[in-house]
C-alpha cells in the first residue's frame, strides 16, 4: 500500500549511524524554507532519468524504489561508475576498475549488472589497461535499461507521486504518521534529510 511504500522510504533513506529520531529532527529544524524540495524540482525529475539521478534527493528516492523491486544494484554500477571517472592518480586506477568490475560485471559478482555477453567481453577487455573510460559502454547500457524499464515505473510509483502532489492534496499533518525512529512528512517533506 502507499503509507507501506512511504514508511520503507522513509527507512530506507536513514542513515543508521547518524539519522536518529532527534538528530533528524534537529537538522530539520536548521533546513531553511530554501533548501526543502520544491515542487518544480521533482517535477523535473519525470523529464529525464539524467536530471533524476543528477539531483542528490532525486538519486536517493530512485535508489530507495530500486530496493524495494530488488535492483539497486543497476543504480549502484551507475554511481560507481560516475565517481570512477574522477580518479585523479592514474596509479589507483587498476584498484579501482578491479573492484567495481569484481563487484558488478565479473561471473562471480556479487551485484551482477544484467549485461549482454559482447558489452561483458569488452569490459573484461578494458581491465587488461584501466582507463578512465573502460566502463562507458557498460555504463551506457545499464543507464538505457534503467531509463526503459524502472525509471518509468518508478513514475508511476508512490515513491515519486507523493511527492509531486501538490501540498495539501488529501494529506493533512494529523495524517502524517510518526514511527519511532523517524517521521515521515507529507508530500515534499519525505525524503529525510539525512539522505
Amino acid at each position: 500500500s502507499a503509507k507501506d511504500m512511504k514508511h520503507r522510504l522513509g527507512f530506507l533513506l536513514q542513515k543508521s549511524d547518524s539519522c536518529d529520531y532527534s538528530s533528524s529532527q534537529s537538522k530539520k529544524e536548521k533546513i531553511s524554507s530554501s533548501q526543502r524540495l520544491s515542487q518544480e524540482e521533482v517535477r523535473k525529475w519525470a523529464d529525464s532519468l539524467e536530471n533524476l539521478i543528477h539531483h542528490d534527493r532525486g538519486l536517493a528516492a530512485f535508489r530507495a524504489f530500486l530496493k524495494s523491486e530488488y535492483s539497486e544494484e543497476n543504480i549502484e554500477f551507475w554511481v560507481s561508475c560516475e565517481e570512477y571517472k574522477k580518479t585523479k592518480s592514474p596509479a589507483k586506477l587498476s584498484p579501482k576498475a578491479r573492484k567495481i568490475y569484481d563487484e558488478f560485471i565479473s561471473v562471480q559478482a556479487t551485484k551482477e549488472v544484467n549485461l549482454d555477453s559482447c558489452t561483458r567481453e569488452k569490459t573484461s577487455h578494458n581491465m587488461l589497461e584501466p582507463t578512465l573510460s573502460c566502463f562507458d559502454e557498460a555504463q551506457r547500457k545499464i543507464f538505457t535499461l534503467m531509463e526503459k524499464d524502472s525509471y518509468r515505473r518508478f513514475l508511476k510509483s508512490p515513491y515519486y507521486l507523493d511527492l509531486v502532489s501538490p501540498p495539501g492534496a488529501g494529506c493533512r499533518p494529523e495524517n502524517c504518521k510518526r514511527n519511532h525512529a523517524h517521521t515521515l512528512d507529507c508530500n515534499s517533506n519525505i525524503i529525510s534529510q539525512c539522505a
